[in-house]
């Protein structure tokens, strides 16, 4: 304690001390910045609206979030919650371990956070869960081609059924693993959703010419030095010939494509009308 400070009134409060007002208002963390009308819109109902904007407040998404490109709202799902501890789930339904997140608690966040919103087609109602449709490039492009989108963290052994059910929701895995929530999953798909916006990434060509655009793996990229541990750049890339260059990138992505992801491959050429199954080594 200085010297200066009167011994008789109150110490201050550390963090640990303070109280958190509760509020069922969607948090505004990027308030400063004014959002373009228009903008593409996250809603993301979730216990931890703190790990927001999180890794999308960093590099392109992040400018591009304080450019007004898009916005994110994170809505706090506890102060929905029932009782004198603002309890959002219960045990489930037959027995069994964890908790299950109650229907009627998320149906009064989602009063609150679909207010005014256009229909699915331009906002989707997403559920992150691990039984969901697998994300992908092409779903990341339907959901940037909208309006927004609400998100639902999954929390726990899960979101009750009837939810689910009644509000319709699209449920979204990122994959066949399971995470202790939602929130990184969430991130995971606004992200690869944000990119996919006008301006985003400020080089569009960059979306168009990247892994799965067009079904494919991406091709191997190079850069200086020539020559790195006795490796060298391939040739054609060097040769200036732009023609030649392209033919050679396409060829190692649908290589690429063909050894690492068979159902990618298998995928692509039907719709190109080859047949997978008679394919000649590339």
């Amino acid at each position: 304690m200085s010297g200066a400070e009167d011994k008789g009134s109150a110490p201050a409060r550390s963090h640990g001390r303070l109280r958190p007002s509760v509020s069922r208002k969607p948090r505004a963390l990027m308030e400063g910045p004014p959002r373009l009308a228009g903008a593409w819109c996250a809603k993301v109902i979730t216990l931890f609206p703190e790990a927001f904007p999180g890794t999308l407040g960093l590099s392109l998404t992040g400018r591009a979030l304080d450019q007004g490109l898009w916005a994110l709202e994170p809505i706090d799902l506890r102060p929905f919650g029932e009782g004198r501890h603002r309890n959002v789930d219960d045990t489930p339904a037959g027995g069994g371990p964890g908790m299950v997140l109650r229907a009627d608690v998320i149906a009064l966040a989602l009063a609150v956070a679909q207010v005014g919103l256009p229909g699915r087609a331009q906002w989707p109602l997403v559920y992150l869960s691990p039984r969901g449709r697998p994300f992908d490039q092409a779903m990341a492009r339907r959901f940037a081609a909208g309006a927004g989108i609400t998100l639902i963290c999954g929390r726990f052994e899960g979101l009750d059924e009837r939810a689910i059910e009644h509000f319709g929701m699209e449920e979204v895995s990122l994959g066949d693993f399971v995470l202790t929530g939602g929130e990184i999953a969430a991130q995971a798909l606004i992200d690869a959703t944000v990119r996919l916006i006008p301006r985003v990434l400020g080089n569009q060509a960059s979306v168009e010419d990247e892994s799965f655009s067009e079904g494919l793996l991406e091709h191997p990229q190079y850069t200086r030095p020539a020559v790195w541990e006795g490796r060298a750049i391939p040739d054609v890339l060097l040769s200036g010939n732009h023609a030649r260059i392209a033919t050679w990138r396409r060829q190692m992505a649908e290589r690429l494509t063909k050894e690492r992801r068979p159902d990618l491959w298998r995928a692509y050429r039907e719709r190109h009308g080859g047949n997978p199954d008679r394919d000649q080594e590339l």
